[in-house]
């Protein structure tokens, strides 16, 4: 567990210097070769569940502490301990032994001694700790305060659900290639592999146990996907049809156009800037036996790509904050910065009067985020048609059901992750 704590602590640290989670994990994996699949698991776990209740185990460190820490790589490894202690059903015992060993590895050998007392003073007095340490809200709901702020200010009523969403297990849910299968039947094959799963959508099953993709029945034939069951709304909300010329903008790595693809034989087009993203869109459509016309471009710069020939219908997936979505990537709560909403909400605004251009009368556009920040969507799309004559807001009623949310906004909960659509069709 030496080597696991201590890597995890890596991780976590570089995170905090800015750097991505995913990105991160993949670099201990190239760079210690000799690790089993059960201990790149284990760090995985590990760099996810301290950075997911960061701000809480800030505050625990803070009140074991008679002065702040001045070593990032110490302070960073008894985050990561707190994080074994309060979280995991590791032994007590060897969390702390294997934090005063990692010292030495962290070059900070005399810091044996202080990580020692700070660990087994939290064992003796972590209950008397929790509750003071959470009275502030960045600790109560391991968020940055700004974003804290910014969800009161925007969701008075439902602002403490949507944190504490933010730092639940996201479900596994799957979707059904029904191309190749059905639902019923691939149910039944889960069954029959004694894997607990439920319908919770026309080709959405979500397992009771999430399971890496290897141990999923299936998967590798290209009998379903990993796509949350907010995302699997997208393409059905397009409303394409066979022989439809349809763009898919911003398509990396691929779920929306695959199951645009399953659910009709149109002429599809997958668009991305990112060429590594781009051959993930290759080897999904190839797993699923769809086929679509791959290309790399900016969504805000068509004459560099584009043929002229309209597109009856696109789907505008845009950049943005990913707000919605921090229960799967913790570290975008800790990397974001409160001006990154503006910039986003700018690119947003410049690719939908780009798209805008390429779709005929009659035409229609989702516009889509995996955000709850309402600068990034109802505002976003209400300044659109504002300055756009010729586009008219579609009514859908699958998103546009609760009265206490703006239309197109879903939050996030134990079904799903949080996401905004808005169909837009031209005049």
């Amino acid at each position: 567990m030496d080597e696991i704590q201590r890597l995890a602590a890596t991780v976590v640290g570089r995170v905090l210097s800015g750097r991505s989670l995913d990105a991160e994990l993949g670099m201990v994996s190239r760079r210690n070769t000799d690790l089993a699949a059960r201990e790149r698991a284990a760090i995985q776990d590990l760099a996810y569940g301290t950075l997911r209740f960061l701000g809480r185990l800030e505050a625990l460190l803070e009140a074991l502490l008679d002065k702040p820490l001045r070593d990032a790589g110490l302070r960073v490894l008894l985050l990561v301990a707190l994080y074994q202690l309060a979280y995991t059903r590791a032994a007590p015992h060897a969390i702390v032994d294997h934090a005063v060993r990692a010292c030495g590895a962290l070059g900070v050998p005399a810091a044996k001694g202080l990580a020692n007392a700070v660990l087994r003073n939290f064992l003796r007095r972590g209950a008397a700790l929790s509750s003071p340490a959470q009275r502030e809200d960045r600790a109560r709901y391991s968020h940055p305060q700004w974003w804290i702020d910014r969800l009161r200010a925007q969701y008075p009523l439902q602002y403490a659900a949507i944190l504490e969403a933010g730092n639940l297990h996201p479900p596994l849910t799957l979707r059904v290639n029904r191309r190749r299968t059905s639902t019923e039947a691939y149910l039944a094959l889960l069954a029959q592999h004694r894997i607990a799963a439920e319908e919770v959508g026309p080709v959405a099953v979500r397992l009771v146990t999430p399971l890496p993709t290897e141990r999923i029945p299936g998967f590798a034939d290209g009998l379903a996907s990993v796509q949350d069951a907010a995302a699997q709304l997208a393409a059905p909300l397009l409303d394409i049809a066979d022989g439809m010329r349809v763009l898919d903008a911003c398509a990396a790595p691929g779920g929306k156009t695959a199951h645009l693809l399953e659910l009709a034989d149109a002429e599809l087009t997958a668009l991305d800037q990112d060429a590594a993203r781009l051959k993930r869109v290759r080897e999904n459509l190839a797993r699923l036996g769809l086929a679509a016309r791959v290309a790399r471009g900016d969504a805000c710069d068509p004459a560099s790509w584009w043929d002229g020939t309209p597109f009856e219908r696109i789907l505008a997936d845009v950049p943005c904050s990913a707000s919605g979505v921090v229960r799967r990537h913790p570290d975008i709560k800790w990397l974001r910065r409160e001006s990154d909403i503006a910039q986003f909400a700018q690119l947003q605004s410049r690719m939908l009067d780009a798209l805008w251009q390429l779709l005929p009368r009659g035409g229609k556009l989702l516009y889509a985020t995996c955000s709850v920040f309402h600068e990034e969507n109802g505002e976003q799309v209400a300044r659109f048609v504002e300055r756009r004559r010729d586009a008219t807001r579609v009514t859908l009623p699958a998103v546009d059901n609760d009265p206490q949310l703006p239309a197109g906004q879903l939050l996030p909960d134990h079904r799903h992750d949080g996401f905004y659509y808005a169909l837009l069709q031209k005049a």
